[in-house]
């Protein structure tokens, strides 16, 4: 199946023969559809903090950051905005040239709205010798949309969208990557008032981003009275899946491999290679102006809160059972610890001796630990958060997209319908253990949860495989609780013409 040729590109991008058997095989078989025992929801997996209680959470986020403690944004930021102007693309293709449907006369009616409008109307002006106004009255669309899409002018539809001008300040224009380091040095500053961020770019962006934080870092020193340490990654070569022809054999494009990118569950690798104790995980379109950034970061602190005060017990539990004899009493408090602040439901607990037990409850605690912010579900698209069962009997929260839920089936159907809240990637994640040691992120992956797609390559179907999530199946064997956040702090730009929406003016 593999000829010399495959071998040595294998080895180029760190492959092995064992792993394409692998997703070969998942080609043939495909994945599971996971047990559902019922949809997370307020008191039933989701926690709710009331008014009395923010405060001590908040108590315990800001005492945390006193501590020597490495705290860490990771920003997935290597999404392209061409999705943000698929309704644009398509406009520049079709043959009229005036806006017909709503968007299109959105974009144009509140075009002075866009913090790229000035911008785009001094490109206008070098390019066509006409401002945007004076295109708008003689009825040349157009050649206004080529001029923010295309690299005769800003070139928005080939760029990332951590690199455009997202919102506007008196004193000039902010980009996604510049919004994240303000929400940094506003909630992740430790006590030296130092920031690391680390975004994960694509590679053909990398010396964008690195240039636009060069030209930004020293206004922002300055104006937080913080130190920026940021770092960037992309996804590993490693990382990428072969794709399949109808017959699950491997795709060949002129005799050769193809491959693609594994999408984001590829993360967890570059967040296995990055040392810190507390790292939040947030995608980089989902930033507010700074008018609105309160209610975010009262939250981000809120569930950072809740991560380290459940870390701390769990790794007092951990340092009792580790001296050795534990008497049944205590079992059973750090047993219900498990079941009613971690959401790990036991199955067949009591029957066990002391020392499973023991080891059982060492298990169930000595692994990573994140809290995820859930919002309630007003319609936006995302994943949700779920009670599901594992291979050994026990159930814990999961986040779960739609691939994951055997829709086919009506219980399971309903419960995915009936489900309140869904995931607006809103994480706070603890990554060592009670000694201090990382641990190794790929061994808590559940290789079983990723899933197949349809894509074409040349005008020829293939069959692509993604990787588990990096927020559902790759962090499957962690500890996960839920704690509902408020609607405001999950304000993504999908469409260009979000960004007209009142949270980002």
């Amino acid at each position: 199946m593999l000829n010399p040729t495959d071998e040595a590109i294998l080895q180029k991008r760190g492959i092995t023969a064992n792993q394409i058997e692998e997703q070969l095989r998942s080609f043939v078989s495909g994945f599971p559809y996971l047990e559902i025992r019922s949809a997370a929801e307020p008191q039933k997996g989701i926690v709710l903090f009331d008014e009395k209680e923010v405060p001590a959470m908040l108590n315990e986020w800001e005492t945390y950051l006193q501590s020597d403690a490495t705290i860490l944004k990771f920003v997935p930021a290597s999404g392209a905005a061409s999705r943000m102007f698929k309704d644009l693309f398509e406009f520049i293709e079709k043959d009229g040239n005036e806006p017909e449907n709503a968007f299109e006369k959105k974009f144009f009616g509140d075009i002075k709205k866009f913090a790229f409008y000035e911008e785009l109307n001094g490109v206008c002006i070098a390019n066509n010798q006409l401002s945007i106004d004076e295109l708008i009255a003689s009825k040349q669309y157009k050649p206004i949309v080529e001029n923010l899409l295309l690299d005769k002018g800003l070139n928005y539809g080939a760029l990332p969208k951590g690199l455009l001008r997202f919102h506007s300040y008196p004193d000039g224009k902010r980009t996604p990557m510049q919004e994240h380091l303000v929400e940094g040095a506003l909630y992740a500053a430790n006590k030296s008032n130092t920031v690391n961020i680390h975004f994960t770019v694509s590679k053909e962006h990398r010396s964008l981003f690195e240039k636009h934080f060069n030209e930004s870092i020293a206004a922002f020193e300055k104006s937080f009275g913080v130190n920026y340490q940021v770092s960037f990654s992309e996804q590993k070569p490693s990382t990428d899946t072969i794709a399949a022809d109808e017959n699950n054999e491997p795709f060949r494009d002129k005799g050769e491999l193809v491959f693609r990118p594994g999408g984001h569950g590829a993360l967890i690798a570059n967040l296995n290679d990055l040392d810190g104790d507390v790292i939040f995980i947030k995608n980089i379109d989902n930033v507010v102006p700074d008018s609105l950034k309160d209610i975010t970061v009262t939250y981000k602190k809120v569930i950072a809160g809740t991560l380290v005060a459940l870390q701390q017990q769990s790794f007092a539990y951990l340092a009792e059972l580790e001296k050795g004899s534990v008497s049944e009493a205590k079992l059973a408090e750090i047993a219900q610890f498990c079941e009613e602040k971690l959401n790990n439901q036991h199955a067949g607990f009591n029957a066990l001796s002391v020392e499973n037990k023991k080891a059982y409850l060492v298990g169930k605690l000595n692994r990573p630990i994140r809290v995820c912010g859930m919002v309630k579900n007003v319609g936006e698209p995302g994943g949700g958060p779920f009670l599901t069962v594992n291979t050994d009997g026990t159930v814990s929260p999961q986040i779960l997209e739609s691939s994951q839920i055997d829709l086919n089936n009506p219980a399971d159907k309903q419960k995915m319908e009936q489900s309140t809240h869904f995931n607006p990637v809103d994480l706070v994640c603890g990554v060592k253990n009670y000694r201090g040691e990382k641990f190794d992120l790929l061994k808590y992956v559940d290789k079983s949860t990723g899933f197949i797609s349809l894509k074409s390559k040349n005008g020829k179907e293939l069959k692509a495989l993604e990787l588990p999530g990096l927020w559902n199946g790759a962090m499957s064997d962690w500890n996960t609780i839920f704690v509902e956040v408020p609607i405001e702090t999950f304000n993504p730009v999908k469409t260009v013409n979000d960004l007209l929406r009142p949270q980002h003016q």
